[in-house]
């Protein structure tokens, strides 16, 4: 069976509905009520930045997403620096991985387990939180999506020299935009296993796959130079490891329900290794280097995905021989009561409370509360992505901590003054903004020039102006007349 509209001698093709329908779902809220948070905002000041200005941040910092960047870049200089250039990418993709989830479980299982899939797809929380992110994860969903649709073709005896480059491809692309997206290797080995491939497939993909690891080695290599950027991810606990079990477990009994022999390929054998082998694999991983991150696995969601489908198909053929008509209503019917349970999910996460913070929200209250003359700085030195993303708002105030702006240094937060440079600096101005975290969410002032501003406001410095939204925060200090 297969949905077709009335009037038309071709049927709609089943991957054009969850696509639109994740698509919308993308494009529901994209701006967030005109809100960027810190994430984001590192895309967004790097991809304002020249190609050689890219190139050379990227021997210092965030090398991992070089290709992202440069390919925002180009976006950005095509349509401009907007919310709906920096998130379109992840809804589009997004609406690509969907696609391909709705056409490997309708080639493998049938019309409803490719639907339901399909449509489960878009609602699964993991994917509507970066269904609207600015940054490189629904990208490397969509990879997966591709590859693994390339490799299902081939199992089912259609695949050519032409499939298999385009799967090599696909990979590295995808491994070049996160290179622990290589962990679809091993979960496509997996399926192989399963299936019982012949030997020829075996060793047309052995030979796809280790092209594309050998073309992202160099990135893997290189990247371990700047492994002092993650160091801020904790150890790996046993708390960390309730989501990835609750995961597992929806995932294998959908498996379950498929009825999947080894030797066959079936939604399972495709499916329970794309969702079981990069959560597992991380989890071995972040036991050496903490690095467990759920972004960083994000294509697994697509194994997640085909296994619901899996369990509505295995729903609708127990109902359908004693209730045909009731059968065709299984699927839409289990996905208006996932909308409606998962609506207050949705519309949270479409608002500027959905992230950590909001550079933007700063940006506005800096831009009302400057005056001529004053000075700003900010703690840590990262919150300086609020005037990088918003230059125009902190325009006329002179960052006296700052002494090489991002750009030069290659940095994404510039290089700041020694502690003794921005105590004098601090105590020639009349009136600082200070751009920092929100009490809530603020950490302990560590580094030593951060120490040193908050020293020297709490002592010459009077707090007039505090001001607070969205996890960040401005707070306005006049000199006191007494210390002048």
């Amino acid at each position: 069976m297969s949905p077709h509209i009335a009037g038309l001698r071709r049927p709609l093709p089943i991957w054009l509905i969850p696509s639109l329908w994740t698509l919308a779902l993308g494009l529901w809220g994209l701006s967030r009520q005109h809100s960027v948070w810190r994430d984001e905002a590192a895309t967004w000041q790097v991809a304002r930045r020249s190609a050689a200005d890219i190139w050379h941040m990227l021997g210092q910092v965030d090398v991992v997403h070089g290709l992202y960047y440069f390919l925002m870049h180009g976006l950005f200089e095509c349509f401009g620096p907007s919310t709906t250039t920096l998130r379109l990418p992840s809804v589009l993709a997004m609406a690509v991985a969907a696609a391909c989830v709705t056409v490997v479980g309708h080639r493998l299982a049938g019309f409803w387990v490719g639907l339901g899939g399909g449509l489960a797809f878009g609602l699964l929380p993991a994917v509507q939180f970066y269904l609207q992110e600015g940054r490189p994860y629904a990208l490397v969903a969509a990879g997966t999506g591709i590859s693994t649709l390339l490799l299902v073709t081939a199992l089912q005896g259609r695949g050519g020299s032409v499939r298999w480059a385009t799967y090599a491809g696909t990979v590295l692309v995808c491994g070049l935009l996160n290179w622990l997206s290589l962990l679809i290797v091993p979960a496509h080995a997996a399926t192989l296993m399963w299936a019982h491939a012949r030997r020829g497939v075996w060793a047309r993909w052995a030979a796809a796959a280790a092209a594309a690891v050998v073309g992202a080695l160099p990135l893997v290599l290189f990247s371990r130079h700047q492994a002092d950027q993650v160091s801020w991810i904790p150890p790996l606990t046993w708390h960390m490891l309730i989501g990835p079990a609750i995961l597992l477990a929806i995932g294998g009994l959908g498996a379950l329900l498929d009825r999947s022999r080894a030797g066959r390929l079936s939604v399972a054998a495709v499916g329970l290794p794309l969702l079981a082998v990069p959560q597992i694999g991380l989890i071995g991983l972040s036991v050496v280097q903490p690095l467990f991150l759920d972004r960083y696995v994000l294509f697994s969601m697509l194994g997640l995905a085909l296994l619901i489908g899996a369990a509505l198909g295995a729903t609708v053929r127990a109902i359908g021989p004693r209730f045909p008509r009731a059968s065709l209503w299984v699927v839409p019917g289990a996905i208006a009561v996932s909308v409606m349970a998962l609506l207050p999910y949705s519309l949270a996460e479409r608002s500027p409370t959905s992230r950590v913070d909001d550079v933007l929200s700063v940006a506005a209250h800096v831009q009302r509360l400057k005056k001529t003359g004053d000075a700003v700085f900010f703690i840590p030195a990262a919150r300086r992505d609020s005037a990088l993303v918003s230059p125009d708002s902190f325009a006329g105030l002179q960052d006296i901590a700052l002494v090489r702006s991002p750009v030069a240094s290659g940095t994404l937060k510039g290089e700041e003054a020694g502690p003794a440079e921005i105590r004098t600096a601090m105590l020639a101005q009349q009136r600082i903004l200070l751009v920092t975290d929100a009490a809530k969410v603020a950490r302990p002032v560590s580094a030593e020039r951060d120490k040193a501003k908050t020293a020297v406001l709490k002592e010459y410095f009077t707090l007039v102006v505090d001001k607070q939204a969205y996890g960040r925060r401005v707070t306005v200090y006049e000199r006191r007349e007494s210390t002048q």
